[in-house]
């Protein structure tokens, strides 16, 4: 199966979550490491659900992205600290 994560850069690493997935989450110092940690957090959590004889959430959230207008003719400095021009 296939679940949504949320990865969010803090200040000096990541950390990510499933939101299907309450309770599971992960942090690392690059993407590719909180991705991978949380891979394995997972399938700790899974295993812990199953021995309490919980249900396993299903993959529910839909992922989507937007594109919209800045508010600006000139180039704005972007919360990521990447310079876009406006349209």
């Amino acid at each position: 199966m296939q679940y949504a994560i949320v990865i969010e850069k803090a200040a000096r690493n990541y950390s990510a979550y499933l939101p299907d997935v309450p309770g599971c989450i992960a942090t690392g110092k690059t993407v590719q490491e909180t991705v991978n940690r949380l891979r394995e957090a997972l399938a700790m959590h899974f295993e812990d659900m199953v021995q309490r004889g919980e249900q396993i959430p299903g993959p529910e959230t839909i992922v989507d992205h937007i594109d919209v207008a800045l508010p600006a003719a000139r180039a704005v400095k972007v919360a990521a600290g990447v310079s876009v021009t406006a349209r």
